[in-house]
Parts: C-alpha cells; sequence; structure tokens
C-alpha cells in the first residue's frame, strides 16, 4: 500500500497534505506581528497613513509601509492616491480584504476562550 494510502484516523496522507497546503498559504499571507492588526484596523474604514499607524500601537513607519505593500501585492488592501494638494494616500480593504473578517472573527473568539481558560488556570 502507498504511503498516501495509508488512512490514520480516517484520512491519507494526500487527503492530510491538501489541508496543511493552503493553511500554509493562508499563514504566509498573514504572518506576522502587524498584518492583521492593520487590516483590523481598515476593517473599519478607510484611513490615512498616519491614522493606521495611530491605530496599531507600535508599529514603525518603515513597518507600516512595508506591510501595506505586501498587503496590497496580496490583493488584501488598496492604496488609493488623490490629485489634490497636498496629496492625499488612503488605504482601504478590497472586497477580498473583507473575506477576511469572518476568520478573524474567529480567531477573536478562539483568543477569548483561550485567554480565559489560561488565565483561569493561573
Amino acid at each position: 500500500m502507498k504511503n498516501e494510502e495509508v488512512k490514520v484516523e480516517g484520512y491519507t496522507l494526500g487527503e492530510c497534505t491538501k489541508n496543511i497546503l493552503p493553511v500554509r498559504d493562508a499563514l504566509e499571507v498573514l504572518s506576522g506581528k502587524w498584518k492583521l492588526p492593520i487590516i483590523i484596523s481598515l476593517m473599519f474604514g478607510n484611513k490615512r497613513f498616519s491614522q493606521t499607524a495611530r491605530e496599531v500601537p507600535g508599529i514603525t513607519d518603515k513597518m507600516l509601509s512595508k506591510e501595506l505593500r505586501d498587503l496590497e501585492c496580496n490583493e488584501l488592501v488598496k492604496r488609493t492616491v488623490y490629485d489634490s494638494i497636498p496629496v492625499v494616500v488612503e488605504y482601504s480593504l478590497t472586497e477580498y480584504g473583507h473575506s477576511l473578517k469572518v476568520v478573524i472573527e474567529v480567531l477573536r473568539d478562539w483568543g477569548v476562550k483561550h485567554r480565559e481558560r489560561i488565565m483561569s488556570a493561573v
């Protein structure tokens, strides 16, 4: 029997791998200390750079700039430059970025329960 056909708890190695890869991809896009807080900030409306920096305490301008570029490359954030004096740049979540809302809500709910569990054990 091939390794991929061996079943463990009802799943083959191939099925396990099919589940791991997309989770790994998602974690790659959202990894790091800052991406989720930036996304959460933008879920509450479009923001200029300085507004986002204020809502994500501890992030440096250099890091915020890098993370916004990464999120833009992954089509989660849209950067809009307005032709005005002075030039105004605004960041917003794309429709695709808004699709993370349910994921973030589930993570938040799990985090609340986890915090309660760990704190009650102390």
